[in-house]
């Protein structure tokens, strides 16, 4: 069983673009939605929900009114404003709350209180999905805003992908990861067998590319590039191949500009299910180059 995660460093790539191509391809796979901060790979797929679990991420703070004193300290204490004193008119303090929006479960209200009325508890932030679709299993979540962890929610999701994936013994874990270089990308890439960068031939694109390139070489993993609307400047994908080539990254393929892309994501469909033309062949083809590059 081999694991691919298409990552990029920017949004707007064509990542999942890529990744429901890849699911429509792939035989014996499963499918996994890592960018749970906004997920849509579920739109090509149409998922149909087979298990729901809940994601604890985080704690919030929770005050007990009865054994408060309503001395200040937690309120003093707490740097990110969530402990709001309630005052009457006279200026006394009546109470004083919690706000969950605020809170970030650092505990140094529990820690300071002097009589023990601030407790911890997990907060539900987010739910993860097995589901069944037309391409096969698809495992996503969905970050509750304002929810927080999605790094150790992207890890969650893996590991019931990898359990599924075991249990139906297939050949591809293809994995639709978040953009950027932050916590949730850490998490979707962390032991995979190889790292797919889609990227662009623009200056963000570019630049992006490079810090996502540093940090596949820092965690020692196998990349490879597509190019994803080669055909808008020709001397950024004569850098983009130079970068590559600097990292040790071998393009394997290169898909141009199309108004039926977006055609195929409004219809729902995976481009090389809504159209049989030449751009439906390099996807293919990329598939099959891809297929060729992964380490022993």
């Amino acid at each position: 069983m081999k694991e691919i995660a298409i990552i990029s460093g920017k949004g707007g790539t064509g990542k999942t673009v890529v990744a429901g191509c890849l699911a429509a391809l792939a035989e014996k796979k499963v499918m996994v939605d890592c960018d749970v901060d906004a997920a849509n790979l579920q739109y090509l797929l149409h998922p149909e929900i087979q298990k729901e679990e809940v994601f604890q991420g985080g704690k919030t703070a929770v005050i007990d009114q009865e054994r408060c004193i309503q001395c200040g300290k937690c309120s003093s204490f707490c740097r990110f404003e969530a402990i709001k004193k309630v005052e009457d008119n006279e200026g006394r303090i009546e109470k004083v709350e919690v706000d969950p929006l605020n809170c970030e479960g650092c505990g140094v209200c529990a820690y300071i209180c002097p009589v023990d009325a601030v407790q911890l508890f997990p907060q539900e932030t987010g739910k993860i999905f097995i589901s069944e679709t037309p391409y096969g299993p698809l495992v996503h979540a969905q970050l509750k805003p304002p929810g927080e962890n999605s790094g150790k929610l992207v890890s969650f999701v893996r590991e019931k992908a990898q359990e599924l994936a075991e249990r139906r013994e297939v050949d591809f874990v293809i994995i639709d990861g978040p953009p950027g270089i932050g916590c949730p990308v850490i998490s979707s890439i962390s032991g995979v067998d190889l790292v797919l960068i889609i990227t662009e031939p623009t200056t963000s694109g570019i630049s992006d590319l490079e810090r996502v390139l540093q940090l596949v070489k820092y965690f020692k993993t196998s990349s490879a590039i597509c190019i994803n609307k080669c055909d808008l400047n020709s001397q950024n994908v004569i850098l983009i191949e130079e970068i590559a080539a600097k990292y040790d990254s071998p393009v394997l393929g290169s898909i141009p500009f199309g108004d039926f892309v977006i055609d195929s994501v409004v219809a729902g469909l995976p481009y090389v299910d809504y159209r049989n033309d030449e751009t439906a062949a390099l996807i293919k083809n990329f598939w099959f180059k891809l297929r060729e590059v992964f380490p022993e």
